[in-house]
């Protein structure tokens, strides 16, 4: 039952900063969207930054979630599959995904002006970087771990910028989707040259 409060409370915090931000958090209001008490609010979080913590924590982990639940019907993705999916699952037309995407780019924004959110979204951020870096080596595995880092950290920079435009409504999903399959295509592209090139290099020194 305590797990489920803590929950409840987790999923109202996503709900208002998506809906009000993270200035228009309010514990009082946190509670009511939840169905607790602030005292229980306090119990488990501490205070209002132990809230905002837990709740970036919260929207990563439901963000892998829904990224990994959806099953192939045709069996299973090619790598570059595998990893177009899981960016693309993130313009989904779904109240949960855009729920997580705004709060997400709100607490991004926020960490501007409140530094002891910086750890935790830094920590995050890592942890989806690498994600998306051990996806990348599946589709090339010959290349080296320094380019696969950062392919990815482009990937998941240009990912955050078009969610911006999509959630404000200046880009279409669709468009958005193809903007990030192109992407996709150029990184993998670039890790391919990358090795190639080495390769050479190795021939030639050894010649």
């Amino acid at each position: 039952m305590a797990r489920d409060r803590r929950t409840a409370i987790l999923e109202g915090a996503a709900r208002v900063i998506a809906r009000r931000g993270v200035r228009g958090l309010r514990v009082e209001e946190l509670a009511a969207e939840a169905g607790v008490s602030t005292a229980l609010i306090y119990y488990h979080f501490k205070d209002r930054a132990g809230i905002l913590r837990h709740t970036l924590e919260f929207i990563s982990d439901r963000a892998d979630r829904y990224t990994a639940d959806e099953e192939c019907p045709d069996g299973p993705f090619a790598p570059h599959q595998e990893l177009e999916r899981s960016l693309l699952l993130e313009f989904q037309d779904l109240a949960e995904v855009r729920e997580n995407s705004t709060a997400w780019g709100e607490l991004r924004a926020s960490a501007v002006f409140e530094p002891e959110l910086r750890p935790d979204l830094a920590r995050a951020g890592l942890t989806w970087v690498h994600e998306i870096a051990a996806l990348l080596a599946q589709a090339c595995p010959t290349a080296p771990a320094p380019t696969l880092t950062a392919s990815a950290e482009r990937l998941t920079a240009l990912l955050e910028g078009l969610s911006t435009r999509w959630l404000t409504h200046t880009l279409t999903a669709p468009h958005a989707r193809a903007l990030m399959r192109e992407a996709v295509a150029v990184e993998i592209g670039h890790l391919h040259r990358t090795w190639a090139r080495d390769e050479e290099s190795a021939v030639g020194a050894e010649a």
